[in-house]
Order: C-alpha cells, then sequence, then structure tokens
C-alpha cells in the first residue's frame, strides 16, 4: 500500500465563513448585511432558510475552537463580518463586534491554532449596499478603511489576513445570476463590481500594511475552474477559451500580472476606459499569498443564447456528482499547475500557494449508534489530496491545504441542506459530531500524509 508523505511545514487546516456560522445577526450592535436582507426576502432561499441563527458559532465559538484542537489541525480560516465591525460599512466602529474576533483570535492561540483572517466573504453592509454596493467605487474605499481598522486590532497575533474569498463569485452571483444577494442582474454592475472588488484588495493590502502591528502577510483567495470544451470542435474550443477568460484570466491577470483581459469582450471594451483609472492596476497587483479554492471543473459548450460569452456550462452524463457539481479531482491538479506555469512562475517573490477550500457537500446522517459514516467524503478527501500532492511533485509550491467546512454550516441559497462539514451538526439541537471524514482528516494532518487505497 503506497503511502504518500506531504513536505514538511505543509500548512493543514480548515476554513468557516461568518455568515454561514455565526448567527446572532443583529446582536451587540452588528448592523445588517446584504445576506441578512437577502435571506427575508421570500422564495430567495430554499426553504425560506435563513443564517439569523446559523450554527450559533457566535455563542460557542469556544467549544468550535476546541473541536479544532481535539482533531491536532494547525490552523483555521475564518472570516470577520463586516457589519459587525462597522455597522454603516464605514464611520463608526462597533466595539463589541470587534471584541468577538479578538477574544476567537485569543481562543485560537491558546490552542496552538494558527489564524488566518479573512475580511470579506459575501457579506458587504447593508447600508453600503444602500448607496450602490460593490458596482460605485466609493466602496472600495470604505472597505480599506474596515481593513485598516481591523489590522490595527489583530494584527499583532493574526500574520496572514486574506482580503476578499472568491471576489468573482462576489460579482457575478450578486449583480449576473442573481442568485446571491443582493440579487442583481445587470451584466454592467457586474463589470464595474468586479473592478472595485479588486481595486479594494489593493486599497486594503496598503491599509494593513501601514496599519499593522507586525509583519502581515495580505492576499487573497479564488476560485478557480479548469475549462474543458464539450467537444473538439471549433465552436466549443473557442467558448471554453472566452469562458477561461470570464473565470480564470479576468482575475488571475490584474492580480499577478497587471493587465485585465475585459477588452476582448465589447462590454468590457465599452467600460474598460471610464471604469479604470491610472493607478488602478499598480494598486490590485499586490499579493503576499495566494489561496485556491477548487471545488469543479466547467466543461462548456457554444450557446448563442448566453449573453458576454456565447457559451454554457454542461454536465457531462454518467460521471459521479455531487449535491451540487460533478467530482472531478483531476481539475485540482490542473488548475495548481496552471496558476505555477502560467503565472506564479513568472512572478518576482511569488506569493505563498495554497489550497483554501476543497470539500463536497453529500448526503450524511447520523446512524443508530451516533456516528457519521460518510464514506464518499474521505474518498473524496483522499482522492483530490492526492492531486495536490501530485502538482507539489511536479514542481508547483503549494504550501498547504484547508478543507471546507469545518461543520455543516448555512449553504447560501442553498439554505442547510447542502451538508459540506467534518463535523456533522444537528441544526435543531446544535450538537457536534465529528464524522468518520473528520477524523481520517485529522490522522492526515498527524502523519503529514495518508495511504492512497484502504484505511
Amino acid at each position: 500500500m503506497q503511502k504518500i508523505r506531504f513536505p514538511q511545514g505543509f500548512t493543514w487546516g480548515v476554513a468557516a465563513s461568518a455568515y454561514q456560522i455565526e448567527g446572532a445577526w443583529n446582536e451587540d450592535g452588528k448592523g445588517p448585511c446584504i445576506w441578512d436582507t437577502f435571506c427575508h426576502m421570500p422564495g430567495k432561499i430554499v426553504n425560506g432558510e435563513t443564517g439569523d441563527v446559523a450554527i450559533d458559532h457566535y455563542h460557542r465559538y469556544k467549544e468550535d475552537v476546541a473541536l479544532i484542537a481535539g482533531m491536532d489541525l494547525p490552523a483555521y480560516r475564518f472570516s470577520i463580518a463586516w457589519s459587525r465591525v462597522m455597522p454603516e460599512g464605514s464611520g463608526t466602529v462597533n466595539q463589541k463586534g470587534l471584541d468577538f474576533y479578538d477574544r476567537l483570535v485569543d481562543e485560537l492561540l491558546k490552542r496552538k491554532i494558527e489564524p488566518y483572517a479573512c475580511l470579506y466573504h459575501f457579506d458587504l453592509p447593508q447600508a453600503l449596499q444602500d448607496r450602490g454596493g460593490w458596482p460605485e467605487r466609493q466602496t472600495a474605499q470604505a472597505f480599506a478603511d474596515y481593513a485598516r481598522i481591523v489590522s490595527e486590532r489583530l494584527s499583532d497575533r493574526v500574520r496572514t489576513i486574506i482580503t476578499h474569498n472568491e471576489p468573482w463569485v462576489t460579482a457575478a452571483a450578486g449583480y449576473f445570476s442573481g442568485e446571491h444577494a443582493p440579487g442583481i442582474k445587470d451584466p454592467v454592475a457586474t463589470f464595474k463590481a468586479m473592478h472595485h472588488l479588486l481595486l479594494s484588495h489593493g486599497l486594503a493590502a496598503e491599509a494593513i500594511r501601514a496599519s499593522a502591528k507586525k509583519p502581515v502577510k495580505v492576499g487573497i483567495v479564488l476560485n478557480l475552474n479548469p475549462i474543458h470544451p464539450l467537444t473538439d470542435s471549433k465552436r466549443d474550443r473557442d467558448a471554453a477559451r472566452r469562458m477561461d477568460t470570464v473565470l480564470n484570466r479576468s482575475i488571475l491577470e490584474p492580480l499577478l500580472l497587471g493587465t485585465t483581459p475585459v477588452q476582448e469582450f465589447a462590454i468590457g471594451k465599452m467600460l474598460s476606459s471610464s471604469l479604470i483609472k491610472p493607478g488602478d492596476m499598480e494598486k490590485i497587483r499586490t499579493l503576499d499569498f495566494l489561496g485556491v479554492n477548487y471545488y469543479c471543473r466547467t466543461v462548456a459548450k457554444f450557446d448563442p443564447k448566453f449573453p458576454v460569452v456565447a457559451a454554457a456550462q454542461v454536465h457531462p452524463e454518467g460521471n459521479e456528482y455531487s449535491g451540487m457539481w460533478e467530482i472531478y479531482p483531476e481539475g485540482l491538479y490542473e488548475i495548481l499547475m496552471r496558476v505555477w506555469n502560467d503565472y506564479l512562475r513568472k512572478v518576482p517573490q511569488a506569493p505563498i500557494l495554497m489550497v483554501t477550500e476543497n470539500g463536497v457537500p453529500v448526503p450524511d446522517g447520523l446512524d443508530f449508534d451516533g456516528r457519521v459514516r460518510d464514506e464518499r467524503r474521505i474518498r473524496y478527501l483522499r482522492n483530490h489530496l492526492y492531486q495536490v500532492w501530485r502538482a507539489i511533485q511536479d514542481g508547483a509550491l503549494v504550501q498547504g491545504y484547508f478543507h471546507w467546512s469545518f461543520m455543516d454550516n448555512f449553504e447560501w441559497a442553498l439554505g442547510y441542506g447542502q451538508r459540506f462539514g467534518l463535523v456533522y451538526v444537528d441544526f435543531q439541537t446544535m450538537k457536534r459530531t465529528v464524522k468518520d471524514s473528520g477524523r481520517w482528516f485529522a490522522e492526515a494532518v498527524r502523519d503529514n500524509g495518508f495511504a492512497l487505497e484502504g484505511g
């Protein structure tokens, strides 16, 4: 039986986000965010569910940190709720909100768990959305002010601060498809939001470094997908190329090369001259840390009905699927090698590269004996971690892996039906139970590797 080992010093962790776990949506001075508003709009969330309580992490954080420590997990990536720190998104600071993250960081460090703090995970303060949200340039400056406030409080103990989680999803799902908060469907707003999200990363990085009490690595987390054409026809290959430009290049190139491919599309060409101000691209291109979130590949075919890209995603028959998408482990190797070979190898002082989210929603539940036997998730973990190891063997300096998610939680527009966690949560009683996958992952972390088959 072959056993593989990861490099010495490889970072292992788990991830979560504020709105999906904290609850306490209107406690201790917290202001409303766009997801508080969106979830209370009829028909937006499966079964009308909300994150009002979520899994009550706000009140149970010590119990949850103890669970992380009990599994010997060395790192925890969490997000900070902007509207908990600044209820209006700018101006007044809510000290009780900052105090919560102060306590969380102290609890993590007490348990010898490295905190990775993310400033934004989809939850824009509603007050800023009321003033136009991410399509407005002023939101980027407000974000930098918020970043400075968090840095001043936490940078003496937090060594890595992530500006954004998946800015592409923020722009596309929030302003193009409308599936996520704030639920807008406007291609022009989408392009504007994307640029201001990237700009806000650069402005925030400046603010963090200027205010940090100790050296801090500043980075960003991106959702990236390898794009495969459905067939070898020129129309499908061109469709895949256009989709790759929108999904991957449009966000990688500004951050790593200081360029943008948006002019390749008519709407981008129309907007870019007025949207991108002198100096913007230089500000955007700043990274100490690059996180890759991977869940699935995208298979594309030509479809003229779809605006901008004239391409549609298809789901090949006969392959394995989770509750949300195709399971395709090889895609993680593909995207890591692409990021390494096409970008990071060409960048002086390349940022640290880690997998910051990877996980699967599959049906699981408590058996008669109180155990959760989620064998599909164990197989998923083993197969995807093998692809990370392959990428390392082939020269990509991948330095860490964070599983999504630590616990079952609120899965955005899909409510509570999709369980990603290594820890099972009874959403009625809030009881936490470590799944078999959690025990498997903890053992892999302790061994810094695992057996490819069996066990």
